[in-house]
């Protein structure tokens, strides 16, 4: 029954298939899940140093990583970019872009991986050789960590995301791969560079729109309230104002009303437990570029074109910036009390930017 339920929604989920860089200097990261913990160092680019710690849903509140000394703000440089796991010619074409620009500016220190990083149905094991031919081959040139969320079609059924069995697969592939950084379902990442301060908070999407995730929901809420970070950054998959295919949620497809797939769930979260606490949410899931004007007290930014662009619509949502016809990314500088984003498209080009200042 479960199945027959879930394969009657696919068109209302939106499943199936559309269309030399340098890490800043002494960069560590300390990762703690439940009752283990492990560190790790890499990168000698550029002067600064930073640091980066994460804490999970389950596991304990990691510190705040400790910049270079003094006073001064270091800049946090990284990107933004979902829906990538084709292991296609657009998803190399993307790479290689994201490379050049990192490299130009001095290095980046992260990427945000904002979901569906394995298409069409995630993967059947933490061995699955999808993830060397959609992850580690199209970004071997990309020496930074890819913290990473976990989108629908990584829950499986095509992309209906009712194999819940199956994100626990992904959350244990981050023990082979020296990028790849997913510890839990859900946590907290925290980094810096001199006294700039970010917190960043990955959210498992996926599970708030089937059930609404109270524990995640309390978590998120706790987590945000207790951050001392001058930044709080939250990323997930699922759209929650956007002018793209699915849409707004609470209406998604253009559809309101209906239980789980009009997203009613995830509306209800982000105002309960992102609005007005988290200076930004990135997200992926529609398949276009798009800075949002501030809803809530909190800016929302799509960059869901890692592989692939799809159609913009028109749902009626005010934005800076919309773009449908390549794929690209989001790349982001925060230095003190001031964010500046740029979006760049598949071949290099320029196309929006966008300064924040708190």
């Amino acid at each position: 029954m479960r199945r027959l339920l879930c394969t009657g929604l696919i068109i209302l989920l939106g499943c199936g298939s559309s269309t030399d860089d340098e890490s800043s200097s002494g960069s560590s990261a300390t990762v703690t899940t439940g009752n283990t913990s492990s560190s790790t160092t890499s990168g000698q680019g550029g002067a600064s140093s930073t640091s980066s710690t994460t804490s999970s849903g389950t596991g304990g509140d990691g510190s705040e990583g400790s910049g270079g000394s003094g006073g001064a703000p270091g800049v946090v440089r990284f990107i933004a970019m979902g829906d990538g796991g084709e292991g296609n010619a657009t998803q190399a074409q993307v790479a290689q872009i994201v490379e050049n620009e990192c490299a130009a500016r001095g290095g980046c220190m992260f990427a945000l991986y904002l979901g569906d990083n394995i298409y069409n149905s995630g993967v059947d094991s933490a061995m699955d050789a999808q993830f060397q031919s959609k992850f580690e081959v199209p970004y071997a040139a990309l020496s930074f960590p890819f913290y990473i969320t976990l989108g629908n079609h990584d829950y499986g059924g095509g992309g209906i995301g009712y194999e819940f069995f199956k994100g626990a697969y992904q959350v244990d592939y981050t023990m082979y791969s020296s990028k790849w950084v997913l510890p839990d379902h859900y946590y907290k990442q925290s980094v810096s560079a001199g006294s700039t301060t970010v917190d960043l908070f990955s959210l498992d999407t996926n599970s708030v729109m089937y059930t609404g995730a109270s524990t995640q929901l309390s978590w998120i809420q706790s987590e945000l309230a207790a951050s001392t970070a001058t930044w709080k950054l939250v990323f997930g998959h699922h759209t929650y104002v956007s002018n793209g295919q699915h849409g707004n949620a609470g209406a998604y497809e253009g559809i309101p009303g209906i239980p789980i797939v009009s997203g009613g769930n995830v509306k209800n979260f982000i105002e309960a437990g992102v609005c007005g606490a988290a200076d930004v949410y990135f997200c992926g899931h529609d398949h276009n570029r798009q800075w949002l004007q501030p809803t809530c007290g909190t800016e929302f930014v799509v960059s869901g074109t890692a592989a692939k662009y799809t159609g913009l619509q028109n749902r009626g949502t005010a934005t800076f910036f919309e773009n449908d016809q390549l794929a690209g990314f989001f790349l982001g500088e925060i230095s003190g009390n001031t964010m500046t984003g740029w979006f760049y498209d598949e071949q290099g080009t320029l196309e929006y930017t966008r300064t924040v200042t708190k």
